[in-house]
């Protein structure tokens, strides 16, 4: 198995040129007065398909020969891979079919369906979707991509964090939401070249803190299917290709709650007027947690998606308030 490298994200990054936006980052006065720092927000809520998946995901799809654009791609995912794999798909015409967990958020099987992909539903706590990804590709001769543990995947993820980087120079700290570990490990590789001094920190929520324990034992720990409001980090452990470069680049990985991540939602919203759903505040909510120990330093957040359903989004605001 070989690792995928910084020239990897470059290349990707070349891929997705003129098809993946640019994605704005943000700045706010009253998160730099709260916390000491200067803090850039990376907004991928505003990418296409609502977040950063669709770069992985394009990436990906790109590179197929005839033979697997014509057979199609299966792939698994609780919404946003889903629909990066299906918008990509469609740009490029190639038949998609998507594994969805039967409580993920409505407006994301939507999206996916809408964007031309056929769905099939499973139950995430008593189903294998990665079985059920396999058995499809196997019987159809789809090729799978999974959400994050690929080495395609992860270098588009990576784009992001070269974006972010290119457009404020090195940072001091730079915190990024951990599922599955793709975004966090394409993060490390763009990071490690353009900003070697850089901390960076993966955020997980509290229920779901297998990659902290991966990392603090120095193997991949697998646990139950965490019960968590952040749907796009419910993941049971890291992958065979994110867990090497996050436990060689990562500086740490932190936790937050789920109560901090309603909060962090209320800030973006009242004070930035960004929607972002639960997973997508992992990153602010562990930098609002420690205050202001980063201040004076400059300090980057990847915001890594806002595709959160209506109701369930204006429940938690109104619950916090």
């Amino acid at each position: 198995m070989q690792l995928p490298t910084y020239p990897d994200v470059i290349a990707a990054a070349e891929r997705l040129e003129g098809v993946a936006h640019r994605t704005p980052v943000f700045t706010s006065r009253t998160l730099d007065a709260e916390t000491g720092a200067q803090v850039f927000i990376k907004c991928e809520n505003l990418q296409r398909a609502g977040s950063f998946k669709f770069r992985g995901a394009f990436n990906a799809l790109s590179q197929f020969d005839a033979l697997q654009r014509k057979a199609g791609v299966v792939a698994f995912s609780s919404g946003n891979h889903a629909q990066g794999i299906a918008l990509a798909a469609r740009l490029l015409d190639i038949p998609a079919t998507i594994v969805m967990p039967t409580d993920a958020p409505a407006a994301k099987v939507a999206a996916t369906r809408e964007y031309g992909a056929s769905v099939v539903l499973y139950d995430r706590f008593t189903q294998d979707r990665e079985q059920i990804g396999r058995t499809l590709a196997s019987e159809h001769g789809m090729t799978l991509i999974p959400p994050y543990d690929h080495p395609h995947i992860l270098a588009g993820q990576g784009t992001a964090a070269k974006e972010l980087l290119e457009f404020t120079g090195p940072l001091d700290a730079l915190f990024v939401g951990l599922g599955g570990g793709g975004m966090l490990s394409g993060t490390a590789l763009s990071t490690r070249a353009l900003a070697p001094q850089c901390q960076l920190f993966g955020v997980e929520p509290e229920a779901g803190n297998d990659g902290q324990q991966s990392l603090r034992t120095g193997s991949i720990v697998h646990i139950d299917t965490p019960v968590t409001i952040a749907d796009g980090a419910q993941t049971q452990h890291l992958g065979s290709y994110t867990f090497p470069i996050i436990r060689d680049l990562v500086t740490d990985i932190l936790t937050v709650s789920d109560a901090e991540l309603v909060a962090t939602m209320q800030f973006f919203m009242q004070r930035m007027k960004l929607v972002v759903e639960p997973t997508g505040c992992l990153g602010l909510a562990a930098l609002r947690r420690l205050g202001q120990h980063f201040k004076g330093q400059r300090v980057g957040i990847i915001v890594t998606g806002g595709n959160v359903d209506i109701d369930k989004y204006t429940t938690l605001l109104s619950e916090a308030s």
